[in-house]
């Protein structure tokens, strides 16, 4: 237990995927919903264990992850409430900014590459695809219609389509079922691209410059 504690980074990135596997299921219900709240308050105190690891400023970490633990019940138990979305989305979409901000900044911080950095690797990148899902959820409130699916076309969409269409952005795998509508959703949408091109292209490709480096018999 201790060891797998070790691996903070590892924690969160397995909690957010079994909460991407559990939704369907629990998402239905007041109780459920409220399990995926409390689960997905664990995984806010896991991110901030994961920051204080790094070399970034934990305390900003802390002030942002308290309060993100709180809506993250409230939001659980009232998702329509727009006030409720609104401060939510104002606490997670920093905090998991800064979250994925100290992990890459520790996959930089040396010239190797452990079980750990790995791990890190891809929490950060779930962490952004968390953080855009809470900015397109604050968007629906500030400019309702932005988003649409092919089911609902005239209502705020759920959370969990939102977070699908941040994945499929950040992924550029662009399915389409689920799109932008209003410009500044658009312009948000766009901003997302750019980063999950750049995550790729910076972060992963140093990655696997380093491990073949290490790998590569001296002369």
């Amino acid at each position: 237990m201790v060891a797998v504690w070790n691996h903070p980074s590892g924690i969160l990135l397995v909690g957010q995927l079994l909460v991407v596997l559990a939704y369907p299921f629990l998402g239905g219900s007041t109780a459920g919903r409220a399990v995926i709240g409390v689960v997905q308050m664990a995984l806010v105190f896991t991110a901030v264990v994961a920051v204080r690891r790094t070399p970034a400023l934990s305390w900003v970490g802390i002030t942002l992850g308290g309060p993100a633990m709180v809506f993250a019940i409230l939001e659980a138990m009232e998702p329509t409430t727009g006030w409720i979305v609104l401060v939510s989305a104002v606490f997670h979409v920093p905090f998991y900014f800064f979250v994925s901000y100290a992990m890459i900044r520790y996959l930089f911080h040396d010239d190797r590459v452990t079980r750990d950095e790995l791990y890190a690797t891809g929490a950060a990148f779930t962490v952004v695809a968390w953080a855009f899902a809470y900015l397109y959820a604050a968007a629906q409130v500030i400019w309702p219609g932005s988003f649409v699916s092919h089911e609902v076309t005239d209502a705020p969409l759920p959370w969990f389509e939102l977070l699908y269409l941040s994945f499929t952005t950040l992924t550029s795998v662009g399915l389409s079922d689920v799109m932008p509508v209003e410009n500044h959703a658009r312009s948000l949408v766009m901003v997302e691209q750019l980063a999950g091109v750049l995550y790729v292209a910076l972060v992963i490709a140093r990655l696997v410059g380093l491990t073949a480096r290490t790998r590569r018999p001296e002369a």
